[in-house]
């Protein structure tokens, strides 16, 4: 690129998307197609369109690359979820945001000129980069920016997952029985602004004892870690805390205090929820591998 060039208000979209994403194009011309928008382009062919269509498959394919390697117990399905989470068009359009790519694109009349960049273009220019970098060095620039951009929302969303007690019934339900925990409601208390409810997980023919919650939500994750309990599933916890069941409250008293009514006659609150479970690992009890 000339200085001439480089002074250019193109230039300096080139150049500014080229710090952002800390790579430098050796086509340079392919890095203006990455970041023209069809509605500012010659024609649809000279837009970023076909890059968007080829950088969606291989970001899908550096991130299952790095999901399997980096999660060697996790099952199909986990994987399928953490991946279909941070490839998403959320995701993609969050990360143009951070990386400043919005000042760089090239857009129509009606588009540009200082106007809030419409999301789903923030997650084609995405994209279309990430095939850009392909095209222009192989896999280990798309690499890199995973690396950069992406692994610390995979680790997030795989924590994540081991606080969902009912997400880890349903593996050890299908692993071990091949059925899928339902939860039905035995009790529901209190006035409709502080509803109070209690849920039993349920395994075919087999109920598992209840759990309270303030919300239908919290009392089925309640129920979940109930049976799992019961089911020696639970190996350990930061912070461990008796869990509601029928034993072991009292019945929530009618009105604004049936929430608090929640405590057992001996003073301790029986209300859990999800926040204050801890962090709970899923143990296989037929091969004591940790998923």
């Amino acid at each position: 690129m000339t200085a001439t060039e480089s002074a250019s208000p193109w230039g300096q979209r080139l150049e500014a998307c080229q710090q952002a994403i800390e790579y430098r194009f050796q086509d340079q011309d392919l890095l203006r197609r990455c970041l023209t928008h069809s509605s500012s382009a010659p024609t649809r062919l000279e837009s970023n369109e076909r890059l968007e269509f080829l950088g969606d498959a291989v970001l899908g394919l550096v991130v299952c690359d790095f999901l399997y390697r980096r999660f060697p117990q996790c099952p199909e399905g986990e994987l399928t979820r953490i991946k279909s989470i941070v490839v998403s068009r959320t995701t993609c359009a969050q990360l143009s945001d951070e990386l400043g790519l919005g000042d760089c694109l090239s857009l129509g009349k009606g588009l540009g000129h200082g106007q809030k960049v419409p999301r789903s273009i923030l997650a084609d220019v995405f994209e279309s980069l990430v095939a850009g970098l392909f095209l222009d060095g192989g896999l280990e620039p798309v690499e890199m920016l995973v690396k950069r951009c992406l692994v610390e929302r995979i680790e997030q969303e795989a924590e994540a997952e081991t606080r969902n007690y009912k997400h880890l019934l349903q593996q050890l339900a299908q692993k071990k029985f091949t059925q899928t925990p339902d939860y039905q409601l035995l009790d529901e208390q209190g006035p409709d602004h502080a509803k109070c409810f209690q849920i039993s997980a349920v395994i075919g023919e087999d109920f598992f004892p209840p759990a309270w919650g303030v919300s239908k939500k919290e009392a089925e994750q309640a129920a979940a870690f109930n049976a799992l309990g019961e089911l020696g599933a639970l190996e350990h916890f930061d912070a461990p805390l008796p869990l509601p069941s029928a034993e072991m409250s009292d019945e929530p008293a009618h009105g604004e205090a049936a929430a608090d009514d929640l405590s057992a006659a001996d003073g301790v609150d029986r209300r859990v929820t999800t926040s204050e479970f801890g962090a709970g690992v899923f143990e296989d009890p037929d091969t004591n591998r940790t998923e």
